[in-house]
C-alpha cells in the first residue's frame, strides 16, 4: 500500500497430513485465502518453503505449476464457477481437457462417476442455469473429484447457500475425506467448522490457533 508493506501472511509454519480435514478461520483480511492459493499452487510466497506431496513448490515453471494443479488439487469456490450454459457432465469434464498426461483414459466415465458420487445421476444433462445453488455446488465438487486429486482446496464453499444445503455439502466434503482425500476448508462459519477434524486460526496474517478435535459425526 504505497511505501507501506503489508505481509498478508507472517511466518505462518504448518504441516498438514494426508487425510486430515482442515478448518482455516479468521476474520476478514486475515490470510486465509492467500494461505489457500499458496497451497493450492495459485499464488507463491515471497519467502519460505512449501512442500506439497515431498516436493519443494516455489521454483516450478508455469507448465508445472499446472501440471500439479491439474494432477493432484480439486478446487472448490464460493461462486461454483460453472460454465453456465453448458451441462453438467460437460463442466465436470473441463478439467480433463488439460490433462497433458493423460492419466484418465476415459474422461466422460469419470465425469459421470463423479456426479454419481455426489448424488447427481440423473442430473448430469442439465445446465448450471437449471440447476439449484446446492446442485451447482454438487457439480463443482464433481468437477473437482473427476481428476482423482489427493487434495481438495474448498473456498467459502457454502457462502451462496442456505444452512440445510450448506450442511448437505458439508457432509458430502465429510464424505469424501473419509475415503482419503484431504479438505483443507476455508469458512468464517464456526459452526461449519465443526465438521473438520483440526481448525487452524489466522488473525492479522499470524496462526493464533491451531487445534485437532474430534470428527463430527
Amino acid at each position: 500500500m504505497g511505501e507501506t508493506s503489508i505481509a498478508a501472511l507472517n511466518n505462518v509454519s504448518l504441516e498438514v497430513e494426508c487425510g486430515e480435514f482442515v478448518a482455516v478461520m479468521g476474520p476478514s483480511g486475515s490470510g486465509k485465502s492467500t494461505l489457500l492459493n499458496i497451497i493450492g499452487c495459485l499464488d507463491g510466497a515471497s519467502s519460505g518453503s512449501y512442500y506439497l506431496n515431498g516436493k519443494l513448490i516455489g521454483s516450478l515453471n508455469r507448465n508445472e505449476y499446472a501440471t500439479i494443479r491439474n494432477e493432484q488439487i480439486g478446487f472448490i469456490f464460493q461462486g461454483f464457477n460453472l460454465l453456465p450454459r453448458t451441462s453438467a457432465l460437460e463442466n465436470v469434464e473441463l478439467p480433463l481437457i488439460y490433462d497433458r498426461n493423460n492419466r484418465i483414459a476415459n474422461p466422460r466415465d469419470a465425469a459421470l462417476k463423479a456426479l454419481e458420487k455426489v448424488g447427481l445421476a440423473d442430473r448430469i444433462h442439465h445446465t448450471s442455469q437449471q440447476l439449484s445453488g446446492g446442485e451447482q455446488q454438487r457439480v463443482a465438487i464433481a468437477r473437482a473429484l473427476v481428476i482423482n486429486p489427493s487434495i481438495i482446496l474448498a473456498d467459502e464453499p457454502t457462502g451462496n447457500l442456505d444452512s440445510i444445503t450448506s450442511d448437505e455439502i458439508m457432509e458430502l466434503l465429510q464424505m469424501l475425506n473419509r475415503q482419503g482425500i484431504t479438505v483443507i476448508l476455508v469458512t468464517h462459519e464456526k459452526y461449519l467448522s465443526e465438521y473438520a477434524s483440526r481448525i487452524i486460526e489466522l488473525h492479522d496474517g499470524v496462526l493464533v490457533r491451531d487445534e485437532c478435535k474430534k470428527i463430527a459425526i
